[in-house]
């Protein structure tokens, strides 16, 4: 065998070893995690954003909206 030809099968046997060592999670669901007051305000954050898309301007949030302590506790049935 030259050394070309050697070459081409080392790769492609590390290259069939590699794919082989990976792991498939097609049926991973992450755990959903509880509520919090460091969540963003995603409703408030897309209504602001969708009256902004319909005047023509364009929004860059710095510190994006946080929920409030009473949203919170109306999501996790605590009031």
């Amino acid at each position: 065998m030259n050394a070309s030809l050697r070459m081409a099968v080392l790769v492609s046997v590390l290259g069939l070893a590699a794919c082989a060592g990976m792991q498939s999670r097609t049926a991973y669901v992450p755990e959903p995690k509880a509520p919090s007051i460091m969540d963003n305000d995603e409703a408030y954050i897309a209504y602001v954003e969708r009256v902004a898309r319909r005047r023509g301007i364009d929004v860059v949030w710095v510190n994006s909206p946080r929920k409030t302590a009473e949203q919170v506790a109306q999501e996790t049935g605590h009031q």
